[in-house]
């Protein structure tokens, strides 16, 4: 299969290689998280610029059926395959497996450009945050304005999001990215449950219902590479609006101990 390149390939000009020493001293080693499904077009130019910022490259193959893993193992990736369930089952394997100290997801499509991934982690090094997620709001997108359906998706989104900044006194402006950097004693700390992509939402609001530190970097997201993507707002919404009600009004986080 013909591998097809996003947008930022070559693209801009590619910033400084990630920090991993924080003002402590102390050095973090990074996992990064690729879920896949049948991405073989795509996922090459994201497997080689991911893995010049990661010290592990874990993909979370969901039995593709078009070379992806074979494709994923020739870029030094440790494969392992997800449970079928979807994008939050494999996420949750992903946290479960990972073994640095900060991971990051990002998605297979070319719609994450891993020329971001430094200011993703950035603040997690020196110690400002817990959980960092890119903004598409702050970034702008490709994927949010063109249809009547992306239309309903960006509005669904903001409604969570302005939910959650007047309900938890926070000024967020992105609740459903995929980009995301995490420490990963808070990724596990969290107890994710979601198998679909209400994952994402479920990781801001637990976050942030459990006094630990979000913060949001500008980063953009571009056209997927090749395809269409599988999600279709009149299939998910109902999930959506479920996980959000639960997560922000009637789930309780644990008691921390400081």
């Amino acid at each position: 299969m013909d591998t097809v390149y996003p947008e930022w390939y070559p693209g801009r000009v590619r910033p400084a290689e990630v920090t991993r020493i924080g003002p402590d001293g102390a050095t973090h080693t990074i996992t990064v998280i690729v879920p896949t499904r049948n991405e073989a077009a795509n996922v090459r130019p994201v497997l080689e610029l991911a893995r010049g910022h990661a010290d592990e490259l874990l993909v979370v193959d969901g039995h593709s059926t078009d070379g992806t893993a074979e494709i994923a193992a020739e870029y030094g990736a440790r494969v392992i395959l997800d449970n079928g369930r979807g994008k939050g089952a494999a996420l949750r394997l992903g946290i479960a497996e990972a073994r640095g100290d900060i991971l990051v997801f990002i998605d297979a499509d070319g719609s994450h450009d891993p020329a971001d991934i430094p200011a993703l982690v950035q603040p997690i090094v020196e110690g400002r945050a817990d959980h960092v997620s890119g903004s598409r709001m702050l970034g702008g997108s490709d994927e949010l304005h063109a249809t009547f359906q992306q239309f309903i998706r960006l509005f669904g989104s903001q409604i969570i999001t302005l939910s959650v900044n007047y309900t938890q006194n926070v000024r967020l402006t992105d609740c459903q990215n995929g980009f995301r950097a995490i420490r990963r004693d808070v990724a596990r700390a969290l107890h994710l449950t979601s198998n679909t992509t209400t994952i994402e939402q479920e990781m801001v609001i637990k976050t942030v219902r459990s006094g630990y530190r979000l913060a949001e970097v500008a980063t953009h997201e571009y056209m997927r590479a090749s395809g269409e993507s599988s999600i279709k707002v009149s299939r998910v919404w109902l999930k959506y609006v479920r996980n959000w009600l639960y997560h922000l009004l009637i789930w309780r986080p644990a008691r921390r101990t400081l």
